[in-house]
């Protein structure tokens, strides 16, 4: 049985639980703590750690350290989030914790962030065939993510955090607009970005994570004399804006019992999963009591287990179809194309001598090739590349990301350079994984040129010397045949060889 450990160093507090993978697969939580330590406070106002914030950071991971030690955890992974990405001294508080307590921490973006709450979610709230919608309010930004059927659809980031709202906005010298109201006057501000990523669809169930969400259900419970502390109407958390808006913060710690660290931040966490809740229209927001540590714990357990999560391949693909629908893409012609060019990159093996990993680059990259039309038909691959580079896929990383992006920019005339900023950035070895599947993806681009579908079948071969291409398919194949022939230099040039064009 082994027993691991997770860490959430957040904007408002630092958390770890302990877990053991029991028989089942299954995690059981054997310690759970929080510890206000508030980085956000400094982050978000001079992006300096003070002394007296980074001592008490070391003094939390030091208790983190014993707890750990104490159940023999052989596992941990500790990760932190927006206050950590922001502070231009983080690496250095970073290094401090790892001296003295040997624990490394690792800055996750806003989309692995979302990631790992939606696991933490799908453990607690059956999301099967369901359109659910998450939102996750931190103390540095929130969360709204879109899943379907337990994948995710989109995932964005809003800097509307509690502790960042707080800093931002409770030194404001306006008499006339008194605190909660610049909160709502700046939550109204990302309406129209939570309108156009939801629009019209549907929501099944929405689940609100995040301590302050948590307090509201308790808050609900002690208001409004419910039996469960698990959801919050929308109507109850309109009254319950209300009431915390007509009071200071010592009455929330006196009549509620908040703790101070608590009882600042939930006036604007209460008006921000108002105004999301109203967006989407909703009527109920699920509590499930989960939060990242415990995706984090969940993921762990996943990679340890070799369990039943969604697979990074189908996870990927699902969110590119979502980015490919926002652009308008033409989705026939592009999965046409992203077939063609798994089939090419099968039987060219022995030319290019990538692994699987290489090969999902290359179909997403052939997926979503063309939605650069959207913005212009002219130098619609150099659009192509900017609008990836500022739309992470789920499932893949940074550098994962820049590859499928410099693929796409290469998908057509202008060969690979590092003249170009995005391709010089990449390691030589990622470079040349450029290289290689850019050559594939103009052929497999050629294959469907016409955006009708007329080649069925490909099959590419050596022949002594020279590979050929034999095409198969219905009607006349004289242009996709002319469009390869003017595209295949890439091909031969990369891997050395000649190319035939045949039927």
């Amino acid at each position: 049985m082994q027993t691991i450990a997770a860490i959430d160093v957040g904007s408002n507090a630092m958390r770890i639980v302990v877990g053991r993978i029991v028989y089942d697969g299954k995690v059981e939580v054997v310690e759970n703590l929080r510890l206000p330590v508030r980085l956000g406070q400094d982050a978000f106002t001079t992006g300096i750690v003070s002394e007296e914030t980074a001592q008490q950071a070391v003094d939390a991971f030091n208790r983190f350290r014993k707890i750990m030690d104490d159940h023999q955890a052989q596992k941990i992974r500790a990760i932190a989030t927006s206050a950590m990405r922001e502070m231009t001294n983080g690496d250095l508080l970073i290094d401090r914790i790892a001296r003295s307590t040997g624990i490394e921490i690792e800055i996750v973006s806003g989309e692995e962030e979302a990631r790992l709450i939606h696991l933490a979610v799908a453990q607690a709230v059956n999301l099967k065939n369901k359109h659910a919608l998450l939102i996750d309010i931190g103390g540095g930004s929130v969360e709204v993510t879109l899943s379907q059927n337990g994948n995710i659809l989109s995932t964005e980031s809003y800097n509307m955090g509690t502790v960042r709202l707080l800093k931002k906005l409770s030194g404001e010298k306006n008499p006339a607009m008194p605190f909660h109201k610049l909160v709502r006057e700046y939550a109204e501000a990302a309406r129209h970005r939570i309108d156009r990523e939801i629009g019209s669809q549907k929501i099944d169930i929405c689940a609100g994570t995040g301590g302050n969400i948590e307090e509201m259900g308790n808050l609900r419970k002690k208001l409004f004399k419910r039996d469960s502390d698990r959801a919050i109407t929308l109507e109850e958390l309109d009254k319950l804006v209300e009431t915390l808006s007509r009071m200071k913060v010592e009455e929330r710690m006196r009549k509620f019992k908040l703790k101070p660290d608590r009882a600042d931040v939930i006036l604007p966490a209460s008006i921000v999963l108002q105004m999301i809740a109203h967006e989407a229209k909703i009527k109920e927001v699920t509590i499930p009591n989960v939060g990242l540590k415990d995706g984090v714990l969940w993921d762990m357990a996943y990679r340890l287990r070799e369990s039943t999560r969604v697979s990074p391949r189908e996870q990927v693909w699902t969110s590119a179809l979502r980015l490919g629908e926002k652009y308008q893409f033409d989705a026939e012609h592009a999965q046409l194309v992203a077939h063609h060019a798994g089939k090419l990159f099968d039987q060219s093996y022995a030319l290019h001598n990538l692994d699987e990993e290489n090969k999902l680059l290359l179909e997403i990259g052939s997926l979503l090739h063309d939605i650069g039309h959207f913005i212009n038909t002219v130098d619609h691959n150099k659009h192509s590349y900017y609008i990836l580079k500022a739309s992470p896929l789920i499932g893949l990383s940074e550098v994962q990301q820049s590859i499928v992006a410099n693929v796409m920019l290469y998908h057509r005339k202008s060969m690979p350079s590092v003249g170009d900023d995005g391709f010089r950035a990449l390691s030589p070895k990622e470079r040349l994984v450029v290289i290689k599947l850019s050559a594939l993806m103009r052929l497999a681009d050629a294959l469907d040129v016409s955006h009708t579908g007329r080649v069925k079948n490909i099959q590419l071969e050596q022949n002594k010397n020279t590979w050929k291409l034999k095409l198969r398919g219905n009607g006349d194949l004289m242009l996709e045949m002319w469009t390869l022939e003017k595209r295949l230099k890439l091909f031969q040039d990369v891997f050395g060889v000649k190319l035939e064009i045949t039927e």
